[in-house]
């Protein structure tokens, strides 16, 4: 499975997200709490500073090197400070015809579109699926993709459920407009009698919202995977948040400092980056998280989904 992580708040040294926490994000390449099969194709990262030139632009790396190994990423760490981010680090079947390339990195951002996205999951049956979902597409949104993963085809579709891909949107807008492309999804794996498992769990970012999805199609269903396929607990399916003040290293241990009113800083992950989960919160299956920033204060709200 792949592993993502969000942050939103703060101006933040990223080798404090990436590499510095018990279970950083990187060091989740060997020894995440979670999961203990992983198979890792290479890495991505958006960064956003509101400080710099074009803030609306953000810092991008994608390598298909380990994380683990990646001397760049260790620099790029210690040398860029991030008021928001977002970091992928992609997992892929145990299989000859799973594609490694720069092209299927996320996080997935489309030239002139502020929004983008990384994935953690899979569409089910997706080779039947994508030529269904093509009319969905905008042609201009369809042309831009480049690499052969679902979570692209997603995104473009995604986009194109957008009135403007390329507009600045809030998270209200962005929450809407994934839950359109998830239905859309849910009624094509209708037409195609598609009931298998399928964890869709996303997040979205344009460097000043930040939108997750703790979602899957066909829960309990696993026909079509294989005798020897055993389904993840559901622990492993949930999304975790943090929000405080800011996140550092606190009387010995990293953590986000609590702050009632005046929380300034927002993590979104896979799982919690730290052994002790008691500064984290669950997001249940079937629900969306989103994080809003008013002036340099961002709030979170989670809400059911109601897809198919």
């Amino acid at each position: 499975m792949c592993r993502v992580l969000a942050y939103l708040g703060e101006p933040i040294p990223l080798e404090d997200l990436l590499y510095k926490p018990d279970v950083s994000f990187v060091n989740q390449t060997h020894q995440a709490a979670f999961y203990t099969r992983l198979n890792l194709a290479g890495s991505g990262l958006l960064a956003w500073d509101a400080r710099s030139e074009r803030p609306d632009v953000p810092f991008v790396y994608r390598s298909t090197q380990l994380a683990i190994y990646d001397r760049n990423l260790r620099a790029l760490g210690a040398k860029v400070r991030a008021t928001a981010l977002l970091a992928h680090l992609r997992g892929v079947p145990y299989d000859t015809r799973a594609v490694i390339h720069e092209q299927n990195l996320h996080p997935f951002q489309f030239e002139g579109a502020r929004l983008a996205l990384a994935h953690n999951g899979q569409l089910a049956r997706f080779d039947e699926m994508k030529f269904a979902l093509l009319p969905k597409i905008r042609p201009e949104l369809a042309r831009a993709i480049h690499g052969t993963t679902d979570s692209e085809w997603f995104y473009a579709l995604l986009l194109s459920q957008l009135p403007d891909p390329c507009a600045d949107l809030g998270a209200l807008d962005i929450a809407r407009g994934v839950t359109s492309a998830l239905r859309i999804v849910a009624g094509i794996r209708r037409e195609l009698g598609i009931r298998t498992f399928s964890p869709m769990n996303l997040f979205l970012s344009d460097g000043n919202d930040l939108v997750a999805v703790c979602y899957s199609y066909g829960l309990g269903n696993h026909e079509g995977l294989g005798d020897d396929y055993h389904p993840p607990e559901e622990r492993l399916l949930r999304i975790w948040y943090t929000i405080g003040k800011s996140y550092g290293h606190y009387d010995g241990e990293w953590r986000m400092l609590a702050a009632d009113e005046d929380a300034s800083s927002c993590i979104v992950a896979s799982e919690p980056l730290t052994r002790d989960h008691s500064t984290w919160h669950s997001v249940p299956l079937q629900h969306l998280v989103y994080v809003k920033r008013s002036g340099d204060r961002p709030s979170v709200e989670v809400v059911p989904l109601d897809v198919e």
